[in-house]
């Protein structure tokens, strides 16, 4: 017996990366451009889906393009933040010039 299909994509449109479980929307990894970088906002998993690990899954595949496509990244999510600390290989993806004036804008020691 195989597992549900898995797919993410970007949805430019939608400014989000959209994770689909057998076709269907499961969650999404929300972003904005801001200064040519890609600044993510928000990540939710619809509550049906929590438990198999798709936001690692989203977000893994979001980071990985993003790297792919040559862009740059200020995590403001805090899984997205959390994600990259845990994963340090992303760490060169994340502007950290522009993190920090995100973090002064908000009054935060933290970007996430």
């Amino acid at each position: 017996m195989s597992g549900p299909v898995i797919e993410v994509k970007d949805e430019r449109s939608e400014r989000a990366y959209i994770v689909y479980v057998d076709g269907a929307p499961a969650g999404r990894a929300e972003y904005l451009m801001r200064d040519g970088r890609v600044v993510f906002v928000h990540t939710e998993i619809d509550d049906e889906h929590k438990g198999l690990g798709l936001a690692r899954k989203l977000v893994r595949y979001a980071l990985d393009d993003v790297r792919s496509k040559g862009e740059l990244l200020v995590p403001i999510c805090p899984f997205v933040s959390a994600y990259i600390q845990r994963h340090p290989e992303y760490d060169d993806l994340v502007d950290h010039d522009l993190s920090m004036q995100f973090k002064r804008r908000r009054g935060t020691s933290d970007v996430d």
